[in-house]
């Protein structure tokens, strides 16, 4: 049967002479893989087609879908969303390849409504936001995918919870004896990051590169810990390069 849906791109790889193979995450499926015909020949017609399947991208996707086959199949596809800056510019399309290589790694094969407007919401906010929202929303996504997926930070940061023991996910009095923890200025910054009710909100969340480093590299730490194939992300040190 034919079916619309929205789809994210997360990764595509040559098939055949001609064709792809599409992995999107879709708003009605889930975690799909599609065969994509015809997109690599040289005419105009294929040129055209080719451009958007590029990971990231938001689609409105026709698609043939029967459950019991492990590769679906596209019949036609138009832009959902169309990107002004991700593409174009350094440092968005460094926070983009680190998000898509996040959800490579974490996406499961069943639909999640909530995760998918999460991840539209996410890649939308990353076109349109200034410089300094762009800087905080890896962050602001490893905390919400882990709260979407079920296992997210626990309780804020205040006099009797100013240290957050990122194990254990939830904000404590004492430091703990393992080392994966954030105290002060830090542990209230991640809390900050955790009220957050609108993308812009993010905008007057300043954090200094070494704090940026530590907070992502402890939140994607935790995320891995749920996940026992999650592996390095070869995006993250390109990622903070540039952050920094």
């Amino acid at each position: 049967m034919l079916h619309n849906t929205k789809g994210i791109v997360l990764r595509v790889t040559k098939y055949g002479d001609t064709s792809i193979i599409m992995t999107a995450y879709t708003e009605l499926f889930g975690l799909q893989q599609y065969i994509v015909k015809g997109v690599r020949v040289t005419s105009k017609k294929g040129a055209n087609k080719g451009v958007f399947y590029q990971p990231a991208a938001i689609l409105q996707m026709e698609v043939y879908n029967s459950p019991m086959k492990q590769l679906q199949m596209v019949k036609d596809v138009s832009w959902d969303y169309v990107y002004q800056n991700v593409y174009s510019d350094v440092l968005r399309n460094a926070v983009a390849t680190y998000i898509v290589e996040v959800l490579q790694q974490t996406m499961q094969p069943e639909p999640h409504p909530e995760l998918f407007y999460l991840i539209e919401d996410t890649f939308k906010q990353l076109d349109k936001g200034g410089p300094n929202l762009v800087g905080n929303l890896p962050i602001y996504f490893l905390i919400h995918l882990s709260q979407t997926m079920g296992f997210g930070l626990q309780g804020k940061y205040g006099p009797t919870t100013s240290v957050l023991d990122v194990r254990e996910g939830q904000f404590v009095s004492a430091t703990p004896t393992h080392p994966y923890f954030l105290e002060a200025q830090e542990a209230q910054t991640a809390s900050t990051f955790l009220q957050v009710q609108f993308y812009n909100d993010l905008e007057n969340i300043v954090l200094t590169g070494a704090q940026r480093k530590k907070i992502l590299e402890l939140f994607q730490l935790s995320l891995s810990w749920h996940y026992k194939k999650f592996s390095e992300l070869k995006s993250l040190p390109i990622l903070q390069s540039i952050l920094h």
